[in-house]
């Protein structure tokens, strides 16, 4: 009864048969100045009959695991009212706890002989609010500079983060991949024409490249003179300094 106070709208509900408790605990209320009590027995209540928000605290003799009474009952309570169950149902404190957050119920406190005091939240039950995630001002404070930050903060030049080797236009040639290994690396089975272009291009590179030293001295006289590791295998006979130029007939397979 210390949850009641002078002009409160009490809800009692009552469970089973009547009992002497049951009529004390009425005549209690009703004793207190300006407050009105309604007094249901939930077998026989019709909660269509009352409006939201109607009632400022709930006495409920009723089992905590009733979801459909319990959930109607926070409806019924105004904004921060405080409901109050005695349940002699309950097997733990932690299980009727449960079912009133689940069923709306906020600050739900556990006191002796199963008595389960709970608070309705301070907004009515479907009530929408905006949110504002930012505030305006502040975001624009952070992107704000100070009057010296221009002299002091160290800039990066823009012209320094690319050399002239980055600017170049990369070709279409350069640029194409292999379908298969997705690389400039032309598959086992290549059939698309890019082993040719890798074959074509370290050949060239291999004629446009400052010829090698010779450590023999016999490179240039022709195969028969050449070492087995002489980079000159399989090439003409030349003079020392000469230019390596192959003839049609020896880029031709012999097959």
């Amino acid at each position: 009864m210390n949850f009641v106070q002078e002009k409160n709208h009490v809800l009692y509900l009552w469970g089973g048969s009547v009992s002497s408790e049951i009529e004390k605990e009425v005549n209690e209320l009703k004793s207190i100045p300006n407050v009105k009590v309604n007094v249901e027995n939930v077998d026989r209540l019709h909660l269509a009959e009352y409006g939201n928000s109607q009632f400022d605290v709930v006495l409920a003799n009723v089992p905590t695991g009733n979801a459909a009474i319990v959930t109607h009952l926070v409806k019924l309570l105004k904004p921060k009212g405080k409901a109050v169950f005695k349940d002699d149902t309950v097997t733990s404190a932690e299980s009727a706890r449960a079912n009133l957050l689940l069923a709306g119920f906020i600050n739900v406190v556990a006191s002796e002989n199963n008595v389960f005091v709970a608070e309705k939240p301070s907004y009515e039950v479907g009530s929408a609010s905006k949110l504002s995630f930012a505030n305006k001002s502040k975001v624009a404070a952070v992107w704000k500079l100070d009057a010296g930050d221009d002299e002091t903060e160290e800039r990066i030049d823009d012209e320094e983060l690319l050399d002239e080797e980055d600017k170049t236009k990369p070709t279409p040639e350069s640029l194409r991949v292999c379908g298969t290994t997705g690389k400039r690396k032309a598959c086992k089975d290549c059939s698309c024409g890019l082993a040719e272009e890798l074959d074509a291009e370290a050949l060239g590179k291999a004629i446009t490249d400052p010829a090698p030293k010779s450590s023999c001295g016999s490179c240039y006289l022709g195969d028969a003179f050449r070492c087995a590791t002489c980079p000159y295998l399989g090439m003409p006979a030349f003079k020392p300094g000469e230019k390596i130029v192959l003839s049609d007939m020896q880029m031709q397979a012999d097959i």
